[in-house]
């Protein structure tokens, strides 16, 4: 099982590592969690470097993809030699969106009449490009997701555990970070708010 963060210069390092943090709970043979960017090493919006574990092609054949948002993802759209790489089917992948990443999904092509949830940044670029986007943290529609703050990460971390593992993996990996007194309030309210979106 494969699962790909798309990761862009400029990146909100919220959007990403959370997740990447979450859903590297499982540790299971053949389970690998990858930063996929265009280029080898990209720098954060707050100057953090990383470096890829994959080229941004190889998005296209991993089982989820969740398409990471920033400061400069309306350049990263418009962009055609970054976009021109994707190749994104819901047929045959998990897609969740952060944040800006909406501007992504509406530009690939994946949105396809869904509303959206994003940032209050991203939120009336989002509606220029057609899309109807919600005042809540997460919405899911078959095999496409989307969240909105950056905080909302951990939402798409466990949809995504939750379709590919099983809710009580998606739990466990919450309850592991959850706020200590705070656990089981945590994997409750997580689980209520993506429990009506889990049906494929």
């Amino acid at each position: 099982m494969h699962i790909a963060i798309l990761t862009f210069d400029g990146f909100n390092e919220l959007d990403s590592l959370i997740a990447l943090g979450i859903l590297n709970r499982v540790k299971r043979p053949g389970w690998r969690v990858s930063i996929a960017s265009p280029t080898p090493r990209v720098a954060s919006m707050n100057g953090v470097v990383i470096d890829r574990h994959i080229p941004l092609r190889e998005a296209n054949n991993v089982d989820a993809v969740l398409l990471g948002s920033g400061m400069k993802t309306r350049d990263i759209v418009a962009d055609r030699s970054i976009m021109s790489q994707l190749s994104l089917n819901p047929e045959r992948q998990l897609i969740g969106a952060q944040c800006s990443g909406a501007l992504m999904l509406a530009e690939l092509g994946l949105l396809r009449g869904l509303p959206v949830c994003t940032d209050l940044t991203t939120k009336p670029w989002v509606q220029e490009a057609g899309a109807e986007v919600l005042n809540q943290a997460f919405f899911a529609r078959g095999d496409v997701a989307s969240a909105g703050g950056c905080l909302a990460s951990q939402y798409l971390a466990a949809w995504v555990l939750a379709r590919l593992e099983g809710i009580e993996v998606a739990e466990a990996a919450i309850h592991y970070v959850a706020p200590v007194g705070e656990k089981d309030a945590y994997v409750e309210r997580m689980m209520a708010t993506i429990a009506p979106y889990l049906v494929a």
